[in-house]
C-alpha cells in the first residue's frame, strides 16, 4: 500500500508506546510480516506517549521505510511519564482511517500473526468486536497471574463481566464502536470489552498467542494496578448504572394542509 494509494483502509493497528526504543523495530517488523499474508489494505498507528528514550526517533526510522505507518506523539504528559494507555487509545481512535481498528500493546507481548483469525472470526460470526484471551498461555509471573484472577473474580462479582481476559490489549472491532468509548478517563482501558457490550454489541473471545517481554520495562505491577483497578471497576459500574440510551428519529414536517385532514 502506498500514500497515494485510493483504495479505503481496512484496518488500523493501533499501539501506545512508552519508553519502548528496544521494541520498535521489532514491532514493525512483526506487524509488517503478520499482514504481508493478508490482502487487507492497512495501517499502523503508534502513540507515542511521552517517551524520555529514543523510542520518538526509533518510529521516525521506520516511518521512512514503511508508508503505512503513521506517528502521533501526546503532548502535556507528566514529566517522565506518559498518559496512559487509555489516552492513547482514545488518540488513536480518532486518527484511524480503517473500518476495523486492532488495539495491541507495544512491548511485542501480544502477537499480531493472530490477526487475520481474528478478522476472519468477527466477519464469519457477524459480531461486532473480538477479544484477546491469553489465559491459556500466559507468559508473565505467578504474581501477576495471581492479582489478574482477583481482578477477574472482582469484575464478574460487581459487574457481571463473562470476559475471562479483559486485560488483554489485543482486540478487532469496529471503528464505530471505538469512538463511543469513553477512553480520555484513565484506566477505561481495561473495560473495553465489557462497556461495548453495555453499549449492545455483540462481543466473542478467542484464544491468541502472548510472548515474554524481551526487552524494556513493565509499565504496571501488582501495586499500580491491583487498587486503582479496583477503583476504576466501581467507576465503570456508577457508569453502566446511569447510562442513558441515545438513539433517535427525525420526526417529519408536515404541512397546513397535511395537519388539517
Amino acid at each position: 500500500m502506498t500514500p497515494n494509494d485510493p483504495s479505503p483502509i481496512e484496518l488500523s493497528i493501533i499501539a501506545p508506546a512508552h519508553n519502548e526504543q528496544d521494541n520498535i523495530p521489532g514491532l514493525i517488523e512483526d506487524v509488517r510480516s503478520a499482514m504481508s499474508s493478508t490482502d487487507l489494505r492497512f495501517e499502523m498507528i503508534v502513540i507515542d506517549d511521552g517517551s524520555t528514550d529514543a523510542t520518538g526517533q526509533r518510529l521516525i526510522e521506520q516511518m521512512a521505510a514503511h508508508s503505512w505507518l503513521r506517528v502521533f506523539a501526546m503532548r502535556n504528559t507528566p514529566p517522565g511519564r506518559g498518559n496512559g494507555q487509555s489516552a492513547a487509545f482514545f488518540v488513536g481512535l480518532r486518527q484511524a482511517r480503517g473500518e476495523l481498528v486492532a488495539l495491541m500493546d507495544a512491548d511485542r507481548q501480544n502477537d499480531p500473526s493472530d490477526l487475520p483469525a481474528m478478522i476472519a472470526q468477527l466477519r464469519e460470526r457477524n459480531v461486532d468486536m473480538i477479544q484477546g484471551d491469553r489465559s491459556h498461555a500466559r507468559r508473565d509471573t505467578f504474581i501477576r497471574r495471581r492479582s489478574s484472577g482477583v481482578g477477574r473474580w472482582f469484575r464478574r462479582t460487581l459487574l457481571g463481566d463473562t470476559i475471562r481476559d479483559t486485560g488483554c490489549s489485543l482486540r478487532v472491532f469496529k471503528r464505530e464502536i471505538g469512538l463511543k468509548l469513553p477512553l480520555q478517563y484513565k484506566g477505561l482501558h481495561r473495560f473495553i470489552p465489557f462497556y461495548v457490550r453495555t453499549l449492545g454489541y455483540r462481543v466473542e473471545q478467542m484464544q491468541v498467542n502472548h510472548r515474554a517481554r524481551q526487552a524494556g520495562e513493565a509499565k504496571y505491577g501488582i501495586w499500580n494496578r491491583a487498587l486503582p483497578g479496583l477503583i476504576d471497576l466501581i467507576a465503570v459500574r456508577w457508569m453502566r448504572n446511569r447510562l442513558r440510551p441515545i438513539d433517535c428519529e427525525p420526526v417529519e414536517r408536515k404541512t397546513a394542509g397535511e395537519e388539517a385532514s
